[in-house]
């Protein structure tokens, strides 16, 4: 009889060790995500240059801002953009894409934005769109840039940057300057929870299953 309770109280102790792994290994899959919120603006220059076909230009810009929160100083923007239609002859807009597809081109690389400036950095795409007027010398635009990964405390971000930009046109051959301000609106992966923890829950559970164990053959003695 003892030596029955003795072995049911092992393929318990068993079942509880393996519960143990099994449910702290599940845990060990989920993620959490730490998420981050700020604005803030940055100096531009911006370039915008005839490209492949009527209509088609090529656009770069860039940004700096010394005190930009997480050491994001900097940002660079390569996109392709397309004339729409004209209704007022003074006024140009133009719709802009870091992926070349979106306008039907072929052949030609894919873009992605960088923010950057130390150890950490976001990558993302550009959809956005511009208004160049002529009569008041003026650029005017705003889209959504699209986070798809980073690096240091962004690792593995997703998200949004919303902005808005306004610029003073320059003479042809020069870049235009002003200002844009960016809404950073982040997810990034967290892996939880801390390590070791498996190793803890899985000794706990042999010390408790022994204590079981050890009471069940004490009240058969």
């Amino acid at each position: 009889m003892i030596l029955h309770l003795y072995k049911v109280g092992l393929v318990s102790l068993a079942a509880v060790v393996v519960s143990l792994g099994w449910g702290t290994a599940k845990a060990n899959a989920q993620t959490a995500f730490e998420t981050f919120e700020f604005k803030t603006s940055y100096k531009t220059a911006v370039e915008i240059n005839p490209f492949n076909q009527e209509g088609m230009v090529r656009a770069t810009i860039t940004g700096e801002n010394s005190d930009a929160p997480y050491g994001l100083n900097f940002f660079t923007s390569n996109t392709y953009g397309l004339l729409q239609p004209v209704t007022n002859p003074a006024i140009a807009k133009y719709n802009f894409n870091s992926d070349p597809g979106t306008f039907g081109l072929t052949g030609e690389p894919v873009f992605f934005d960088r923010y950057y400036g130390g150890a950490n950095e976001l990558f993302g795409k550009a959809n956005d769109s511009a208004e160049i007027n002529f009569e008041t010398g003026t650029i005017k635009g705003g889209g959504t840039i699209t986070i798809f990964d980073g690096t240091g405390i962004f690792q593995g971000a997703t998200g949004t940057i919303t902005f808005t930009q306004e610029d003073r046109l320059a003479p042809p051959g020069a870049p235009s300057q002003g200002e844009a301000v960016l809404s950073y609106s982040l997810r990034v992966p967290r892996a939880v929870p801390e390590p070791g923890t498996n190793a803890s829950l899985i000794g706990l559970g042999v010390i408790g299953g022994g204590l079981v164990l050890r009471r069940r053959l004490q009240g058969i003695a």
